[in-house]
């Protein structure tokens, strides 16, 4: 497998900006395509995602702000933030929301189809292999190897080191790693160069729900805007900071960034609008 950290494709998707994040415009089609072409490429690619947790993160977390810049990709995941994006003009639909467990149907219909290796590190012990089995069961032929996140993940520890080893001993064409935001960002990118792997995806705690662990919303939630109450209602402790306490600091952020708009409006005319706060960075 080669060891070049692959750039987009001339084909990239259209991309939007706004409130100092950018998002690629793909629909789950696509981007299961996007997969296929980096692994047929033979680079690594991260494909990242933001919803409202990240956007609060990114804001305040600088080591958030360092992975997205690695990502060659970032699609929506979470109705808030194509919501979001509207408010302020920016054109994202509900197409283009694309959470784990309604993109992983597709995700792994063509894994297996492909006979693409999978290796998933995160979970408690045991639960990885739990909804590595239900995967197994599910995609007849599916390859998928699984490690739990119970490990020092220091980069510089021997434990960190053994990990890589064994996830590149078995050569993955993608690379789950479901630890939590921030924690799973901040672990590929310190140790990016190491990996061998086509395509890494932080993916929080979607094979915790494979595995039945956690309650899976109704998919018709998630498309109203509304799986936020399921999962709050489901997990309070782990999940009230995050959707009746963080959501908080938008009005502020927003505030900001029109005062931005307002500034730049009087220097250019026509009026310019919150999607182009940002330029695309360089991959």
């Amino acid at each position: 497998m080669s060891t070049t950290i692959a750039t987009s494709p001339e084909n990239a998707p259209p991309h939007v900006g706004f409130l100092g994040i950018e998002i690629d415009v793909v629909t789950k089609r696509q981007l299961t395509s996007l997969v296929a072409s980096s692994i047929c490429d033979g680079g690594r690619r991260v494909i990242a995602h933001h919803n409202l947790h990240s956007l609060y993160l990114f804001h305040r977390v600088p080591e958030m702000q360092s992975f997205y810049q690695k990502a060659a990709f970032t699609h929506a995941d979470g109705m808030s933030l194509v919501l979001l994006a509207k408010l302020l003009g920016v054109e994202l639909s509900r197409e283009n929301r694309i959470g784990y467990m309604d993109w992983i149907d597709d995700l792994m219909t063509a894994a297996s189809a492909s006979s693409w290796r999978l290796f998933y590190l995160g979970s408690k012990p045991g639960i990885a292999a739990q909804g590595a089995a239900v995967l197994r069961d599910r995609y007849p032929g599916l390859q998928i190897e699984v490690a739990d996140g119970y490990f020092d993940q220091e980069a510089t520890s021997a434990d960190c080191r053994e990990m890589i080893e064994a996830i590149n001993a078995y050569c993955p064409h993608i690379l789950f790693v479901g630890m939590g935001m921030p924690r799973q960002e901040r672990w590929i990118a310190e140790n990016l160069d190491a990996i061998q792997a086509n395509v890494i995806l932080p993916c929080g705690a979607f094979i915790d729900y494979v595995a039945g662990v956690i309650p899976t919303p109704p998919r018709w939630l998630g498309r109203l805007g509304f799986e936020w109450l399921y999962r709050l209602i489901s997990e309070p402790r782990r999940l009230g900071h995050r959707y009746l306490v963080e959501p908080w600091f938008l009005p502020g952020l927003m505030w900001r960034y029109w005062r931005v708009d307002r500034a730049k409006s009087r220097e250019s005319s026509p009026r310019t609008y919150t999607r182009e706060l940002t330029r695309r960075r360089p991959r």
